[in-house]
């Protein structure tokens, strides 16, 4: 059987996260912590391979692990505090060089996509202390761009106004 993204979004009841991009859907969270925020939160995400479809740049207060699950591999673009950045690439060839679990440090910019040529990439992402819309940050592509030259074209990929 055939797995489509329109099956995952039926089956997971995805919705589309707010201005990052994507779609997810939140499958745990923690006791509230003295500060309002959970002790932990997980969910499960889709992206596909559409060229509007990708996980923005954003940096949150928290460590986060992504787990790769199904579909194409995604590349992550992580832009560290020091100034330096690196990618990772989620996906099912762990020998190859990819991973199955990524963890992004606290304040670390980090964006998302599925290869080139991919169809879609089903994969989840875990926080402790938990995810909150206030912990978010977006990115802006000129400043990024600006603290890392080296990386603008892809940044100019990964960034929504």
């Amino acid at each position: 059987m055939t797995v489509t993204p329109e099956d995952l979004v039926a089956h997971y009841g995805l919705e589309p996260i707010p201005r990052e991009g994507g779609r997810f859907r939140q499958t745990w969270a923690g006791p509230e912590r003295p500060d309002g925020r959970p002790e932990g939160t997980a969910i499960v995400a889709l992206l596909t391979g559409e060229p509007d479809d990708f996980s923005a740049l954003h940096r949150l207060p928290s460590d986060e692990i992504w787990h790769f699950y199904l579909g194409d591999p995604l590349e992550l673009l992580l832009l560290a505090p020091d100034g330096s950045s690196r990618t990772a690439v989620l996906g099912p060839d762990v020998l190859g060089g990819q991973v199955v679990q990524c963890t992004v440090p606290a304040g670390t910019w980090m964006g998302a996509r599925v290869v080139a040529g991919g169809a879609w990439t089903l994969f989840g992402c875990t926080m402790a202390p938990g995810f909150t819309y206030g912990g978010y940050e977006h990115g802006d592509a000129a400043e990024l761009t600006a603290r890392y030259p080296a990386e603008a074209d892809r940044i100019a990929g990964l960034c929504r106004s």
